[in-house]
This record gives structure tokens, sequence and C-alpha cells, in this order.
């Protein structure tokens, strides 16, 4: 069984560094997939889909939700993001509409946001997991401590960045 800190791509282990327990989140979601339990989403090895598909160099935007989708087939570990194949979930349909108000792009009608996420969009949920049926479920769990490093950590390299191109 691979482990939680594992299914993480190096560099952005590297960059959390010590700022998150694995350990215990991962016993957190193993006791949650105990028998009898609603299944737990997206499945393990998507966990991490946000930042295994959008290196830490390569971020160029950053959008941040609440929390996975809770039906099954629907989490993909990209936030706003279903599979290929499902139905386009009202949140991103959101979206698609003011992207095109506001900028006149006609969006794609389909909800795998897959190629943003390859272009440098983190599509970063603020907890990573979810239990089926239950919005919210795995806030206040530990992930938010995982979340809040990845920001820091965008932030503090954007602001060297920019205070660079000012001076």
């Amino acid at each position: 069984m691979t482990t939680l800190s594992n299914r993480l791509e190096k560099n952005w282990r590297r960059i959390i560094g010590d700022e998150f327990d694995y350990a215990a989140m991962e016993q957190f979601l193993q006791k949650g997939r105990a028998k009898g339990c609603p299944p737990i989403y997206p499945k393990d090895e998507e966990i991490f889909n946000a930042l295994n598909l959008t290196p830490f160099k390569k971020v160029k935007v950053v959008i941040i939700g609440q929390d996975p989708y809770h039906s099954e087939g629907l989490a993909n570990g990209l936030c706003f993001s279903v599979p290929k194949g499902k139905k386009i979930p009202p949140s991103l349909s959101n979206i698609y509409e003011e992207i095109k108000r506001d900028c006149g792009i006609e969006m794609p009608r389909r909800g795998d946001l897959t190629e943003w996420a390859a272009q440098g969009v983190l599509l970063l949920n603020a907890t990573l997991s979810v239990r089926e049926g239950s919005p919210r479920s795995h806030e206040g769990k530990g992930w938010e401590k995982f979340t809040d490093a990845i920001i820091r950590a965008l932030k503090k390299v954007r602001a060297c960045r920019f205070s660079a191109l000012g001076s």
C-alpha cells in the first residue's frame, strides 16, 4: 500500500516539509474507510491530483474550492472538475458563465479540467477529501494545515517575484 505522503509529487512534498502530519491524516482516512462507513472521495490515488498535475514552478493561477464533490464518481482531485463523460456540475457551470460574460470566451461542454491543471491552474480544495453525501465532513480534520502551507509557499515565491519586478 502506498502511503499518503508517497502519493504526493516529491517537489510539493519538499515544499510542504514537516508542516503537515501525513501519518495522522492517513490514520483518519483509514479509520473513515472502515467496514460499514460511507465511502470517502476522491479515490486514494486522486487525492493529490491538483498538485501532481500542476508542478509548483508552473503555477500561474490558484482556484480554491471548499471540498471535493461528495457523490460517487464525481470527485477527481481537482476542485470544480469532474471526470470525462460526467455532467457539468452547477458550480462549474457558473464559473463557465462568468468567464464567458467577463471575457467573451466560449467554454467547453465538458467538466474535466485536467487541461487547466496542465497549463498552470492549481485547482485546489481547502479540504482534499470528503465523506459521501456529507459536504464539509472532513473540514477541521487537518487538511487546512496542508492547504494553508501550499498557499503560504506560493505567496512567498510570488511576493519575491513581484517585489523584484517593482524594484
